[in-house]
């Protein structure tokens, strides 16, 4: 039987898994995220903020693990939003085949209207912008939005682009609810000096892949790859256990040397 292995948009990936259903087709989606990035309070806050640039900022964000929304616990949320603000203000931007720059173009202008006007209808709900928020023909500035709470378009929308919504949460129960408040369930970073701590939160939160330490845009050809919920149909991408199982048929098959007698 053949299965249908799909990477793509989780309005895309929903059409294909409804033409496969009609055909009784096995489907394997790989869709998209808003994964959250939980910062505690007791995390190295400079290297906190070099991460949570790298996985909202690389490739400008045009990836399904970029991390989409910062939680931040409200004793340290001031001073990280001021430093993720200041690496998004110094990274260049431009086209990295005639200079050097940390940021290229984004994929077309209907991707890059929908990031600003995303941008733009954050602000005027209420949200703050803390760097960024303008672009010249496709290149897109490395944006931070702080004062994010649940009305703000941002929060709850898969920007795929270069932008970082910084929320705070007051306690740890308040963190896990936040991240569970989505329909995905691709990636999960969470940095904590307290590895233990870390685990115990992750446990709670439904994610295909979870990173203590280390931001959401990370996964290896050789491990399991995927998400749950809108995010697709589990890790059944990338690694060869998961293939094996993905595209593989199980046939139970029986041998005897001869017919076995029965009592009819």
């Amino acid at each position: 039987m053949p299965v249908i292995s799909f990477t793509g948009s989780t309005t895309a990936g929903r059409r294909v898994g409804e033409l496969a259903a009609r055909y009784l087709k096995r489907t394997h989606l790989e869709l998209g995220g808003n994964s959250a990035l939980i910062v505690l309070d007791d995390a190295d806050l400079a290297l906190a903020a070099s991460a949570g640039a790298w996985g909202s900022f690389m490739h400008q964000g045009q990836v399904c693990m970029t991390t989409g929304l910062h939680l931040v616990h409200e004793s340290v949320a001031a001073q990280y939003t001021e430093l993720l603000a200041d690496k998004a203000n110094h990274l260049p931007v431009g086209d990295p085949a005639t200079e050097q720059v940390a940021l290229g173009p984004i994929i077309d202008e209907k991707q890059r209207d929908k990031i600003h006007s995303l941008v733009t209808s954050s602000i005027r709900a209420g949200a703050q912008l803390a760097a960024g928020g303008t672009y010249d023909c496709l290149f897109y500035r490395p944006t931070v939005l702080a004062d994010v709470t649940p009305e703000i378009p941002a929060y709850a929308q898969e920007v795929f682009g270069p932008v970082a919504p910084v929320m705070t949460f007051s306690d740890v129960d308040q963190a896990v609810t936040l991240a569970r408040d989505t329909e995905y369930g691709l990636s999960l970073g969470i940095l904590s000096a307290d590895v233990s701590r870390a685990l115990a939160i992750a446990d709670r939160i439904p994610s295909g892949l979870v990173h203590i330490n280390d931001q959401t845009v990370s996964d290896e050809a050789v491990a399991p790859f995927g998400g749950v919920g809108a995010s697709g149909t589990g890790s059944r991408v990338g690694g060869p256990a998961a293939n094996i199982e993905a595209f593989t048929e199980t046939q139970w098959l029986t041998i005897q040397g001869a017919i076995t007698p029965y009592p009819f």
